[in-house]
């Protein structure tokens, strides 16, 4: 599996500064996203599980914003820092499980749907790994972060600086 990485065009070289407040615009864009993290948070999947799709695709998206969040969520959940770290890599490192590698694999797929879809090989196995409540939650729990991303991302969202 090849690694993606993202290179901005161009880097600003000022501070970050968030463009303007979605939800004070249009209440109704959180009112929409939040029932889909409603939903997101009653699925039977893990919840360590749910921050590492979290953090992979934010990743994939380069949303700066959403990383560092689910990046200390899954720190308040117990996640070893090694293994948080190996996220952007986890093809490479011994420390995930078959559940947690099909699910990273599924959603990094789900996150680049331009890229020719979700493979009918990574499909299959998530299918036989997960059962099909599973691979449906972990699609749907994709699917809310990657709207995350876009939002936080077109209106440079910006983390709390680190002190």
């Amino acid at each position: 599996m090849k690694a993606n990485i993202i290179s901005p065009v161009h880097i600003e070289l000022t501070e970050l500064k968030e463009r303007m407040n979605i939800n004070e615009a249009e209440p109704g864009i959180y009112k929409a996203m939040g029932a889909s993290d409603k939903q997101v948070q009653a699925f039977a999947l893990d919840r360590i599980l749910k921050e590492f799709i979290r953090i992979r695709v934010s990743q994939l998206n380069g949303c700066g914003y959403c990383v560092d969040q689910h990046t200390g969520d899954a720190l308040k959940l117990g996640v070893p820092t090694r293994k948080l770290f190996a996220i952007s890599a986890w093809w490479e490192t011994p420390f995930f499980t078959e559940e947690e590698k099909i699910t990273l694999k599924l959603a990094e797929e789900v996150t680049h749907i331009s890229d020719g879809g979700v493979s009918d090989e990574t499909f299959e196995n998530a299918l036989r790994i997960l059962g099909k409540e599973k691979l449906a939650q972990v699609i749907f729990t994709a699917v809310t972060i990657n709207s995350w991303n876009r939002i936080a991302i077109s209106m440079h969202m910006v983390a709390d600086k680190i002190e």
